[in-house]
């Protein structure tokens, strides 16, 4: 890395001297009778282009790294101003040039100047945007793997409540908690995956929740629009609807209901969930780990192109969530 970075600076550089020579040679080909011959004509470009490049690589190697960068700006601004009254100096051989050469060489470092924090900046910018993205990837990685035992532990207390009453229903219902682990583990190994097959989910984790619930809670789900290939990250829509069975069904023995539809309009996904709440529902001492993990998940995946909106009312819990998938058609992954 230290050897591409040093060869990509030789050769920017060993570009800005070409091009500054270039330059100085074209703006005196006007006054090229003035010259001996064609020797002396290109010997003076390339004698004001040594100079130029030569302030300039002072400038940019020595007095900002070690004075500019380092915020010693009196010390910068005099030496700066210094260099260039000697430099002009001696190039001039006589006091009536040097303050020609002094404003060419302080137009020409300031033009260099720009051009480096230009360059810089713009480095700087691409750094940060990798970081970024970076820790973005991490962070995801992070929310999508506390997803797994959330979810388990879930599954596995229906399954806990189903043995103890020694329902026959169990094994099969083990069996079905297993397809639902499979999916949940193969869908955690990929960014996106089919809307339909996040909805199909849903689906099969609701019946095994209605046969552990028995007939206390009434349980619809209704699906509307055509989903044709909308993709959309994993285990987002999951949290609500477990939410909705933990707070609602699950923490009475009332009769309790829960309505979840998902529709699809011009691409944009809009899942609503309502579940009753109990006449007494008591303070969860657990803050919520999945709804607040898919707050997260959706600013990072869909930023400002989401939309929640969580009604906490007194008879009932209506969550409303919309979001754009226009992208996840043009999205190629190796996922399928």
């Amino acid at each position: 890395m230290l050897k591409k970075s040093l060869k990509h600076t030789i050769l920017l550089n060993i570009g800005a001297f070409l091009l500054v020579f270039i330059l100085e040679t074209v703006s005196n080909l006007f006054f090229k009778d003035n010259f001996d011959d064609s020797y002396s004509f290109y010997a003076h470009g390339l004698d004001y282009t040594i100079m130029i490049m030569g302030f300039i690589w002072l400038n940019h190697f020595i007095l900002i790294p070690f004075f500019l960068d380092k915020k010693k700006y009196f010390a910068y601004g005099i030496l700066l101003i210094g260099s260039l009254f000697i430099f002009s100096h001696l190039r001039a051989n006589a006091w009536s040039g040097t303050s020609k050469i002094f404003f060419f060489l302080l137009y020409t470092t300031g033009a260099g100047m720009a051009v480096f924090f230009l360059r810089r900046n713009m480095i700087f910018q691409k750094e940060n945007d990798e970081k970024e993205k970076l820790q973005k990837e991490m962070e995801l990685n992070y929310l999508k793997e506390q997803v797994n035992p959330h979810f388990l532990f879930n599954s596995l207390n229906s399954i806990y409540a189903l043995s103890r009453r020694q329902s026959p229903e169990t094994p099969d219902l083990v069996m079905q908690l297993s397809e639902l682990m499979r999916y949940q583990l193969e869908s955690s190994k990929k960014d996106t995956v089919l809307l339909k097959e996040e909805l199909e989910f849903i689906e099969n984790y609701l019946l095994l929740e209605e046969k552990r619930l028995s007939k206390r809670c009434t349980i619809e789900f209704l699906i509307e629009g055509d989903l044709m290939d909308l993709r959309m990250s994993p285990m987002l829509l999951i949290p609500f609807v477990e939410n909705a069975i933990k707070h609602g069904a699950q923490s009475t023995n009332e009769q309790s209901k829960i309505d979840i539809s998902a529709a699809v309009k011009t691409n944009t996904l809009y899942f609503s969930v309502v579940n009753s709440k109990p006449n007494m529902l008591s303070e969860s001492k657990r803050k919520g780990l999945g709804l607040e993990n898919v707050k997260r998940r959706l600013d990072l995946l869909y930023p400002n192109s989401y939309a929640l909106e969580i009604d906490d009312m007194e008879k009932k819990y209506h969550v409303n969530l919309s979001i754009d998938l226009t992208d996840s058609i043009l999205k190629k992954t190796g996922d399928d």
